[in-house]
């Protein structure tokens, strides 16, 4: 695999278009803070580290609206690939549908929101987007 950010950014999309409540997802530092964000800004429930002896994994629950029609998360997009790196200054860094959707941004203070990049003024490589 040579992106796994995008293949958990990936898993996401799928589960959530299937409707799934739970979805599972091969654990890192990276991605654990990606949850983290995720969690915080109210895209997802709840998530857990799942230890199953040889490797770690990330159990994430999915939110819903009132019934499942109704999706939390209606976008979400990988934007630095290993292919091709995006950076952002602390000048230039990205608003996501002007500030209604979040940009996850990996900084030398750790992996924050637009927001929280903003606040700090620290730039870095723009993660992904979530709408």
């Amino acid at each position: 695999m040579t992106d796994p950010i995008a293949d958990m950014l990936t898993r996401i999309r799928n589960a959530n278009t299937a409707k799934h409540d739970t979805v599972d997802v091969p654990a890192s530092k990276m991605k654990i803070s990606i949850a983290e964000i995720l969690l915080n800004e109210g895209y997802i429930k709840a998530y857990e580290l799942v230890d199953n002896g040889s490797f770690k994994n990330i159990h994430i629950t999915l939110k819903y609206g009132k019934d499942k029609n109704e999706k939390v998360i209606s976008g979400i997009q990988r934007v630095s690939k290993p292919g091709l790196r995006v950076y952002a200054s602390k000048s230039e860094l990205p608003k996501v549908l002007n500030g209604l959707g979040t940009a996850i941004i990996s900084t030398n203070q750790g992996v924050l929101t637009d927001k929280e990049a903003r606040k700090l003024n620290v730039g870095g490589e723009v993660l992904a987007f979530v709408w």
